[in-house]
């Protein structure tokens, strides 16, 4: 007998993907006639799907489906509050970002040597975004407002489109696969600590996790066409702008696309390479943007994208690079990520477990299209984590691009869980336990998620919310008068930002046990210079070794107010006096509680614990001093 013929082309692509109906069409003859394929009913769970994706998600009737704009105005309250309340992490996100922006608005600010010319290995045209962003709040009809409400208006822009990345990769999830998938996503970015503050950060990793949701709707929506020009912008162009090793994120969805081009016909390679083409043309044009607005402000030739991976990777070998500020252990990274989203962290490594079980043992698919689509979809997580893992510096914020896709992971794994726990086959050992014991282990667990999260985060804002609010007192009239400075010794990495000094107070720095480089200042000439002189000229004292460089400093007599902290933990030291207790030369302006995280033990140091008396001493958080201090001659 003659062997059966191999299967043809169009079958392949049948396995492959489900095609739009015009692609469908062509397999069947060319007859126009919409082709849904689906999984045998046997299957499919229950529950699991909705009864039919080609329908406009309105038409499934759903009631676990939030409408999109109600998911943004959630999405975008929880950041509103992060932006008013949540205190910088990181002094790179002020000196980097915040104080370049308060240059380009308010005409002075601190430089770092990133921004000097000789390096330029910073965007100004990612700073120019956002003081473009800032400029918007002219249209606000409020006036009289103090300078630093700036500095929460970005904050609050941030979590606004922030919440719509959001917003629209939860839309896509839910109309795309499955609306309890989406739900599960919203909650866990919603309520995760880690989202909380990198929402509103200032950085260009939180702008890279923007467009890597962005990105990730694209790849994921095939509904009326692929969108890997769309996927590519986001991602590719996201990464110019932002963070160019977010870059690498898009690895997986490219993967995809091209196995799919492969496997099927001419016509789909032909399409395939024109998408790219189209994408690469959109990205390219981000990029020449970019390199026009750094061009302006260097005044010179600056791929700063180029730049970055240079210093970050050829520069680290040669006995320069990240790796002189610090490196951390393998497991810095699991331990953050556990922090941050808690039981999420180990659901989103557990994903991809959970669906090769779930797709090719109990032979239920989730996605309809292929089994790869799972696979390059939950991969993104596994790749970055990976990455970065392996180099020696680390640093919480080089995780945010992956928070969406750790979300979907984790909105994975649960999904699956979830499909497992409420089971009705008589055969599985689950369906013994009754059902409203299952409703109620589920129903705990996700209350002690969420739970956990809010215990995190109102923990992280009570105690280290101080720097964000010691500098109140500054702008009460008659506190301060132009030219006055307001000096940091070893406060100098909380300070945040010249957004909260009046109009003429300047930043100043004392010496301290710190030994490395310190911001300088952007020069403010002016006349002959043209527009922002200090965006091209040469500061002095700029190196990328992290050599100190005394001239960064200012005499302690010329400083007319000081933030200081103190904390039982602690002993000064000459570099380090307690200014705080040297009372004939300063006064308290005012103080607030600062968490003094060496005498307080892990459980304090992790989450909120109440100051009552009959908690045990070793669970309570112990305190410290932060003070604005005012110089008592100035007084008189």
């Amino acid at each position: 007998m003659p062997s059966p013929p191999p299967p043809s082309r169009p079958a392949r692509r049948q396995f492959m993907t489900t095609m739009t109906a015009s692609k469908a069409a062509k397999l069947q003859n060319n007859k126009a006639l919409p082709v849904t394929p689906t999984a045998p009913a046997e299957a499919r769970p229950v529950h699991m799907f909705p009864a039919d994706l080609t329908k406009p998600l309105d038409a499934i009737a759903d009631p676990i489906y939030l409408n999109p704009l109600i998911a943004f105005y959630i999405l975008a309250a929880a950041h509103a509050l992060a932006a008013l309340y949540f205190p910088i992490q990181d002094c790179d996100e002020v000196y980097n970002y915040y104080e370049p922006t308060h240059y380009l608005t308010d005409g002075y600010g601190k430089q770092t040597w990133e921004y000097s010319p000789d390096y330029a290995i910073r965007s100004w045209a990612y700073v120019t975004l956002h003081a473009f962003v800032i400029g918007l709040r002219r249209v606000i009809p409020i006036w009289g407002l103090p300078k630093v409400w700036k500095f929460y208006f970005l904050r609050i822009m941030l979590g606004a489109v922030c919440a719509a990345s959001e917003a629209r990769l939860y839309t896509k999830i839910s109309r795309t696969l499955n609306p309890r998938l989406g739900m599960l996503f919203f909650l866990i970015m919603l309520t995760s600590p880690g989202m909380f503050h990198a929402s509103v950060s200032f950085l260009p990793s939180t702008f890279s996790m923007y467009t890597t949701a962005l990105g990730m709707a694209a790849f994921m929506d095939w509904r009326g066409g692929m969108r890997t020009a769309q996927g590519m912008m986001c991602m590719v162009g996201g990464a110019f702008l932002g963070w160019p090793f977010a870059a690498a994120l898009i690895a997986p969805f490219m993967l995809e696309e091209f196995v799919l081009a492969y496997f099927t016909d001419k016509e789909e390679f032909i399409s395939f390479c024109y998408r790219i083409l189209d994408g690469s043309v959109r990205s390219t044009i981000v990029l020449v943007l970019q390199f026009c607005l750094d061009a302006f402000f260097y005044r010179k030739v600056a791929i700063v994208p180029f730049n970055i991976v240079w210093y970050n990777v050829i520069a680290a070998r040669e006995g320069k690079g990240p790796d002189i500020y610090g490196i951390e252990p393998w497991h810095f990274y699991i331990r953050n990520l556990l922090l941050n989203f808690n039981i999420w962290f180990v659901i989103a490594v557990a994903a991809m477990p959970l669906y090769f079980v779930h797709t090719f043992v109990l032979r239920q698919p989730i996605f309809k299209q292929s089994y790869l689509r799972g696979v390059f979809f939950l991969t993104p997580f596994y790749l970055w984590l990976a990455i970065f893992t392996l180099q020696p510096h680390k640093e919480e914020r080089f995780m945010y691009p992956i928070y969406p896709a750790l979300g979907f992971n984790a909105a994975m794994g649960s999904h699956i869980l979830l499909s497992w726990l409420g089971t009705s086959n008589p055969r599985s050992l689950i369906a013994m336990i009754p059902a409203k014991l299952r409703l109620l282990f589920a129903s705990l667990f996700f209350i002690a998620a969420v739970d956990f999260g809010a215990w995190r985060t109102l923990g992280m804002v009570t105690a280290y919310n101080a720097p964000l609010s010691v500098y109140k007192p500054l702008r009460l009239p008659g506190v301060t008068r132009p030219g006055d400075n307001v000096c940091l010794g070893k406060e100098w990495y909380r300070f945040p930002s010249s957004f909260h000094l009046p109009e003429g107070v300047r930043a100043k720095f004392v010496k301290s046990e710190f030994s490395g480089l310190l911001p300088g200042d952007f020069s403010q000439a002016n006349q002959g210079f043209g527009l922002y002189p200090g965006a091209w000229l040469t500061p002095t004292g700029m190196n990328d070794e992290n050599r100190e460089d005394p001239s960064k400093y200012t005499q302690l007599s010329h400083c007319s107010f000081m933030v200081d902290s103190s904390f039982p933990s602690s002993e000064p030291s000459p570099l380090e006096p307690d200014y705080i207790s040297q009372t004939d030369t300063w006064e308290k302006l005012t103080c607030e509680p600062f968490l003094d995280a060496s005498k307080t033990g892990t459980i304090g140091r992790i989450g909120w614990v109440p100051d009552w008396d009959f908690i045990p001493s070793k669970y309570r958080r112990q305190w410290g001093e932060y003070c604005l201090l005012r110089r008592r001659k100035f007084m008189n």
